[in-house]
C-alpha cells in the first residue's frame, strides 16, 4: 500500500461568461463567500468578492498517494473546481492552483524562553 499524503489546495480562477441568472445568484449569496468562509474541505469552499464580481478562489483538502506528489493534488482540485462550477452554471477561465503538502510541512514553533 501506498504511502497517502493531506494537501491543503487553493484553486484561483476569473469569472467568464456569466449569465445574468448565474450573476444574480453569485451576487446574492456574496455574503456566504467571504472571508469567513474561506476553509479546506473535501467538498471546496468557494470565496469570492461582490464587487467587482471577477476572480474567486476554492479550497480543497485532496488525500493522494505521496508518490504522485503535489502536481496531482493540484489537478485534481481543479477537476473537482471545474465540475462543481459547471454544475452551478458558473463560466469560469483561468484556473490555477497553489498546493502545500501538510505532510511535509515545517511546523515553527516558538521556543519557551520567546513566549
Amino acid at each position: 500500500m501506498s504511502e497517502q499524503h493531506t494537501y491543503r489546495v487553493i484553486v484561483r480562477g476569473t469569472w467568464e461568461g456569466l449569465t445574468e441568472d448565474a450573476r444574480t445568484r453569485l451576487l446574492a449569496e456574496a455574503g456566504n463567500h467571504g472571508m469567513a468562509s474561506m476553509r479546506f474541505t473535501e467538498e471546496g469552499s468557494l470565496s469570492y468578492e461582490p464587487s467587482p464580481l471577477k476572480h474567486f478562489s476554492l479550497r480543497y483538502v485532496v488525500v493522494s498517494d505521496a508518490a504522485d506528489g503535489e502536481e496531482m493534488a493540484g489537478a485534481i482540485a481543479e477537476d473537482r473546481a471545474e465540475t462543481a462550477l459547471r454544475a452551478l452554471g458558473y463560466g469560469f477561465r483561468d484556473l490555477r492552483s497553489t498546493v502545500t503538502d501538510l505532510d511535509t510541512m515545517k511546523i515553527n514553533r516558538k521556543s519557551r524562553s520567546r513566549r
